[in-house]
């Protein structure tokens, strides 16, 4: 079996527990497509690109495949787009929605073509669920919900993935227990919104993140845990104390603020303005001085002016955020903001776009210079892609696959990857910086 996972971190938890699914009932993983017998692709489908690169997924593996191997294909995109995989595909052997993660064996053993997809939107895992980690040993996600609760104008999640579940607070401490048993250094927590965790359960605002984090924070040991995915509203005074309390949270957060102008926060149905993202901002700076912020903006949404996008710019000129990721706006049809007007061409909102990563490229020399003559804690992962004359690690304010790396040049203490050395920061170089390994913690 040959698997390809796209999308967020939350489809490759799912994308695991078929794998271990699949291991527990006797097949064998292949790195080679060729040789698979089966072929698994997770899809995304949250905007016209990524369903786009599912269908330009599913082409490669049919034409890459021996003709005797089965295309099974899961996820997003069957959930909210099955007719468009069918129309262009119609040889793919077997369908899987999002939420019928466990059908995956019936999906390999059928010996005709044919489907499951229910209402059942999205997976949680609850009790003792095969997973086989695709992760090196040192990093793992632990999902702690699925579905979503917000209704964002330009989003379909809800449409997607469902309503909000809340994956119970024992089986979370479980399966995080696990992990740690097998040795992971850095547990990565993910949702649709950390912050929503326990609202369908009776909890307020941020609260049971909270006791979530708390009751994490029982466990005896040193480990990193990573918060992915916390909107602003969600950020409270309590949180913040927490964070500062105790060193294994790591000092990051990806805080998704897509726009600052307050006309267009509105029109995309966010709950917060810019006075309250800056607020925000100010305060985790003020509180936590080493904090890493990630975020994500979108460009050329219905109706943004030139005056609006400008307001956007001079924010990211103004805040030297240390990772931006930048959207230009994609018309879902079966968003709310599908149905605006002033939709823009993709030439603006490319240009936009462009513009805007230029600055915040500019912004990010005086972000990372921070670093420099600082010695720092940094998990040693491996050999640099590049050379094996260098290493590479990341400190608590890089998040693995999506943010910049600590390549080291001098790194003589290094004895075993997967732990943490003690490096003092030399140079930064765009979004990675650079440094000579001192000892081991």
């Amino acid at each position: 079996m040959y698997f390809i996972s796209l999308g967020c971190p939350r489809n490759l938890v799912d994308t695991e527990v078929m794998l271990g699914t699949l291991i527990h009932h006797g097949y064998e993983p292949t790195e080679d497509i060729v040789d698979a017998d089966y072929i698994i692709i997770n899809t995304c489908g949250f905007l016209q690109a990524s369903r786009q690169e599912s269908l330009d997924t599913i082409n490669n593996c049919i034409r890459g495949k021996k003709a005797s191997a089965k295309v099974i294909v899961t996820g997003c995109m069957v959930q909210s787009h099955k007719q468009e995989i069918i129309d262009a595909y119609p040889m793919v052997d077997y369908m899987l929605g999002s939420g019928d993660v466990k059908g995956i064996v019936a999906a390999v053993q059928s010996k005709k073509q044919g489907e499951q997809v229910t209402d059942a939107k999205s997976f949680l895992e609850a009790g003792d669920v095969p997973r086989t980690l695709s992760t090196p040993q040192h990093y793992a996600y632990l999902k702690i919900a699925e579905g979503c609760r917000k209704r964002c104008a330009y989003c379909i999640i809800p449409e997607i993935k469902g309503p909000l579940k809340s994956k119970a607070l024992e089986q979370i401490v479980k399966e995080f227990r696990a992990l740690r048993a097998r040795g992971v250094k850095e547990i990565i927590l993910i949702a649709q919104d950390l912050g929503d965790w326990g609202k369908d359960l009776g909890y307020k605002r941020s609260d049971g993140l909270l006791v979530v984090l708390k009751e994490l924070l029982k466990e005896e040991g040193d480990f990193w845990l990573r918060l992915l995915y916390l909107y602003p509203d969600e950020i409270t005074d309590e949180l913040i104390a927490l964070m500062k309390s105790d060193e294994r949270i790591c000092k990051y957060l990806d805080m998704p603020i897509q726009h600052v102008n307050d006309r267009v926060l509105k029109s995309m149905h966010r709950a917060t303005s810019k006075e309250q993202v800056v607020t925000t901002i100010n305060t985790l700076r003020s509180e936590m001085p080493t904090i890493s912020i990630r975020t994500s903006l979108i460009v050329g949404f219905p109706g943004e002016t030139k005056e609006e996008y400008k307001e956007l710019c001079d924010f990211v000129s103004e805040y030297h955020l240390e990772n931006v990721g930048i959207f230009e706006y994609s018309k879902e049809e079966k968003s709310y903001s599908a149905k605006l007007e002033g939709h823009h061409p993709d030439s603006v909102k490319r240009k936009r776009k462009n513009h805007l990563a230029k600055l915040q490229a500019k912004t990010l020399e005086k972000a990372q210079k921070r670093f420099i003559g600082q010695t720092i804690r940094v998990l040693v992962e491996g050999y640099h892609s590049e050379s094996d004359l260098l290493m590479r690690g990341r400190h608590e304010g890089q998040c693995p696959e999506i943010d910049g790396i600590v390549v080291l040049n001098e790194h003589e203490p290094v004895d075993v990857f997967g732990e943490w050395y003690e490096v003092t920061i030399t140079d930064a170089i765009g979004y990675d910086l650079l440094g000579s390994v001192v000892a081991k913690v």
